[in-house]
């Protein structure tokens, strides 16, 4: 029993690293450009890896419940819990962009001509998400909240965007088509992962309303969007978590 909580650790790793295949296996398709035939990969069927993220999500929260129900909250369990996390919620999310800028470039008069340069800033992602975990790890400060987004939060909203661009809820997959609203989008992430800004944690410590209100507002923003948002829910949610820690700075545990 003492190691329940690292096999459901394992299980987001699994998920993640499932999620990597199920990205770089998207099929292929040929086109004709200026009378030469070029092979184009469909990035649509991504869509696959997002479940598996959402999957790993819910993995990555019970991991911890687990530990805290069982008492073994050991060094190791936090450790292989960031190693999972780096993969599932970084480098995941940093493939996703990447084949959602590749396509974006596609749509241009250039397609053809774009460099590895303008696509390795999607790479950022998975940089800053292990940078953000290792201080994590080492910051005494985010016992009860955290100090910047969380990797979780945004592995979940880029999860989101494959499910954006294959039903367009709103017409946001245009906006995702874009390439300097993809570069901002990853520009963003990255400062948020490793800002000093205290965000919300998700856990439940106390049991009083008081200590709890904001996460119940966002409990409750979840469950009136989605019949509104559909797959939108997740970008949405995320910009309130955003500002609703601006607005209600949590506390966290002083150096």
């Amino acid at each position: 029993m003492r190691q329940l909580p690292n096999i459901i650790t394992l299980c987001n790793l699994f998920c993640g690293a499932l999620a990597i295949i199920c990205v770089l296996h998207a099929p292929e398709f040929r086109v004709e450009f200026n009378g030469n035939d070029y092979t184009v990969t469909n990035p649509e069927p991504v869509y696959w890896a997002s479940a598996l993220v959402v999957l790993a999500a819910i993995f990555d929260f019970f991991d911890g419940l687990a530990a805290r129900l069982l008492k073994v909250q050991l060094p190791m369990g936090k450790e292989l819990d960031s190693l999972a996390d780096v993969v599932t919620f970084g480098v995941v999310p940093g493939m996703m962009l990447y084949r959602l800028l590749r396509s974006a470039y596609y749509q241009m008069p250039d397609a053809f001509e774009v460099s590895m340069v303008n696509l390795a800033p999607a790479l950022l992602v998975p940089c800053f998400a292990a940078y953000r975990l290792a201080k994590f790890n080492l910051d005494t400060r985010q016992s009860d909240n955290f100090i910047g987004v969380p990797t979780p939060a945004v592995g979940l909203l880029v999860a989101s965007f494959p499910m954006i661009v294959l039903y367009n809820p709103y017409n946001l997959a245009h906006w995702l088509q874009n390439i300097w609203v993809l570069y901002g989008i990853i520009a963003v992430l990255c400062y948020l992962m490793v800002s000093e800004i205290p965000m919300l944690s998700l856990k439940i410590k106390e049991k009083s309303l008081k200590a709890n209100w904001t996460r119940l507002l966002l409990a409750v923003l979840v469950i009136v969007s989605i019949p509104f948002l559909n797959y939108a829910t997740a970008p949405f949610i995320f910009i309130c978590y955003v500002l609703l820690s601006l607005a209600v700075p949590p506390k966290v545990t002083p150096i």
